[in-house]
C-alpha cells in the first residue's frame, strides 16, 4: 500500500536529480579537501620564500660599527621591494634587529609593531615559528635569519606575517570554483543524455505494453540499440508480443475447433438416430446406423476425456504412479501392440533396444501413452507409408528414447508452437481430427515423471522426437 501511494516520477528526472545530488556532494567534498590542500601548500611555499628572503637580506650586511651592522646599499629601500615578490595584498613586516633584540630598521618605520624581540624568540633553533598575538588573538609566523660576518653575530633579520595573509589566495579559489562548476554541469549533462538514452526505449516498451493490454498486437519497436540490456528488453518484448498474438489466434481457433469437433459427431449421431427413429432405415441397416452412432459417441467421449485429462495435468494434479520396470521390455511390448493396429498400412516399425537390461522407475501406462502418441503422429506425418524407428540409448544420468520417422517434417514457422496446447499445424487441421493436445499432454506426462519430451530435429526427410527418462536411483 505504501508503494502504491507514492508519487511516481519519470526515470530521467529520478536518475538526473539523484545523480546531480550525489555529484554535488562529491564535488563539495573535493572542493573542501582542495581548499585545505591549497591553503597548506600556499602557506608552506610562502614560508619557504620568507626564509630565502631573510637569508638574502642578511647576506647584504658586510660590516658593523658601534655594535650595529652596516648594510651594503640602501637596505630600507631594499626591504620595501622584497614584499612584492610574495604575491600578497599586504607586505610582511621586515625588521633588522641587533643581538639584544632591539629593532634597528624596518620596512615600516612609521608603524612599528615590534620594538623589542625576546631573546628566547631569537635564540630558538627553529627559524620558522608560529606565535599568537595576545591583544589581537591572531596567529602570526615569525621567520628569522642571523646576520653574521667572519663568524661574529651582528644581529637578525626578522620577517613577520599574519597566517591569514599567508594562506589568502584568490586566483586559485576562482580556478577551483570554475572547475567544480564546470564538472557539475558536464556531469549533469552527461547523466541527462545517458538517462534519456535509457528511458526512451523503456517509454516505448511501456507504450507498446499498453497497446498489447488493449488487445492491439501490431506494435512497432526499433531494436537498433548498442546497449545489450536495452536490446534484450526490446527484442524480448517483441517476441512476447508476437507469441501472445499467436496464442490469441490459437485461442480463437480453439473455440472454433472445439465447437466444430464436437458439433460434427453430435450432428452425425442426431442424423443417424433420427433416421432410425423415423423408420427411414430398419433391420440390419438400423443396427448399422446405431453402431455408427456409438462410434461417433466414443470419439466425442475421447475428446472430452482428453480435455479433462489435460486440465488435470495443467493444474498440477497429475495421476502418476511410479514403479520399477525394465525399459527394453516396456518398449518392445508397446511397439508390438501398436504394430498390430497398423497391419496392412505399409508402415514398418523397428525397436532398437539396449544390449542389456536396464530398470527404471516410471509409470508404465503413461510411458506407453507417450510412445503410442509419438508413433501415431509419425504415421500421420508419413501418410500411412514409411519406416519408424524407436532407438534407445543410455547417457550418464538419463536414458534417451528417440522416435524417428521418414515423414516430410514440421514447417519451420510451426516448430516453436508444437508443444503449445490446442496448436495444430495448417495441414493437420484439415487432414486429421483432434484438439491439438497430444504433444503438450505427452510433454506434461514426461515432465511429471522427472523427464522431458523434446523435438531433436526435423526436415523434409523426417523428424526425431526424444523422450528423456531419468535413471533409477
Amino acid at each position: 500500500m505504501f508503494i502504491k501511494n507514492k508519487k511516481r516520477v519519470p526515470l530521467i528526472r529520478y536518475w538526473t536529480t539523484r545523480y546531480l545530488m550525489t555529484l554535488c556532494i562529491g564535488l563539495v567534498v573535493i572542493a573542501f579537501v582542495s581548499v585545505m590542500w591549497i591553503r597548506h601548500t600556499t602557506l608552506e611555499n610562502r614560508l619557504n620564500i620568507m626564509e630565502l628572503m631573510t637569508e638574502e637580506i642578511a647576506d647584504r650586511f658586510v660590516d658593523f660599527s658601534e655594535g650595529k651592522p652596516i648594510p651594503k646599499g640602501d637596505v630600507p629601500g631594499y626591504l620595501d621591494d622584497r614584499g612584492r615578490f610574495m604575491n600578497l595584498e599586504s607586505e610582511p613586516f621586515i625588521y633588522i634587529v641587533d643581538t639584544r633584540g632591539a629593532t634597528l630598521s624596518s620596512n615600516r618605520p612609521q608603524g612599528h609593531r615590534f620594538i623589542q624581540f625576546s631573546q628566547s624568540l631569537l635564540t630558538n633553533e627553529e627559524n620558522v615559528q608560529k606565535l599568537q598575538l595576545e591583544r589581537e588573538g591572531n596567529d602570526v609566523y615569525v621567520v628569522k635569519s642571523p646576520i653574521e660576518l667572519q663568524g661574529a653575530l651582528l644581529g637578525w633579520v626578522v620577517m613577520i606575517e599574519y597566517k591569514d595573509n599567508l594562506t589568502a589566495v584568490k586566483q586559485e579559489y576562482r580556478l577551483l570554483a570554475i572547475m567544480i562548476i564546470g564538472l557539475a554541469l558536464i556531469g549533469w549533462a552527461a547523466i541527462y543524455f545517458l538517462s534519456r538514452r535509457i528511458s526512451n526505449p523503456i517509454q516505448d516498451v511501456a507504450a507498446a505494453a499498453k497497446k498489447v493490454q488493449e488487445g492491439d498486437y501490431q506494435i512497432e519497436l526499433r531494436d537498433e540499440y548498442r546497449e545489450q540490456e536495452v536490446y534484450d528488453l526490446v527484442h524480448s518484448f517483441k517476441e512476447m508480443s508476437n507469441r501472445l498474438e499467436k496464442l490469441e489466434s490459437l485461442r480463437t481457433e480453439l473455440l472454433a475447433g472445439v465447437t466444430h469437433e464436437l458439433k460434427t459427431p453430435v450432428t452425425s449421431i442426431s442424423g443417424l438416430l433420427q433416421a432410425v427413429g423415423d423408420d427411414v432405415v430398419t433391420g440390419e441397416e438400423a443396427k448399422e446406423f446405431i453402431q455408427m452412432s456409438l462410434k461417433e459417441t466414443a470419439k466425442m467421449k475421447k475428446m472430452v476425456e482428453d480435455l479433462l485429462a489435460f486440465n488435470t495435468f495443467a493444474t498440477n494434479n497429475i495421476p502418476v504412479q511410479l514403479e520399477t520396470g525394465e525399459i527394453n521390455k516396456l518398449l518392445k511390448e508397446t511397439g508390438y501392440q501398436w504394430s498390430i493396429t497398423q497391419e496392412g498400412t505399409g508402415i514398418e516399425l523397428q525397436v532398437n533396444t539396449l544390449s542389456k537390461e536396464l530398470f527404471v522407475r516410471i509409470d508404465q501406462i503413461r510411458l506407453q501413452q507417450i510412445i503410442i502418441n509419438l508413433l501415431n503422429n509419425a504415421a500421420q506425418a508419413m501418410e500411412g507409408k514409411g519406416d519408424i524407428k524407436v532407438n534407445v540409448s543410455m547417457q550418464t544420468s538419463e536414458i534417451w528414447v528417440d522416435v524417428v520417422d521418414t515423414g516430410k517434417g514440421i514447417p519451420f514457422e510451426e516448430q516453436p508452437f508444437i508443444f503449445e496446447r490446442f496448436f495444430r499445424g495448417e495441414e493437420k487441421k484439415y487432414r486429421t481430427r483432434g484438439l491439438g493436445l497430444g504433444l503438450p499432454f505427452s510433454k506434461m506426462i514426461a515432465m511429471s515423471m522427472g523427464g522431458d519430451l523434446q523435438l531433436v530435429e526435423t526436415s523434409i526427410t523426417g523428424t526425431t522426437f526424444r523422450m528423456i527418462i531419468p535413471k533409477k536411483t
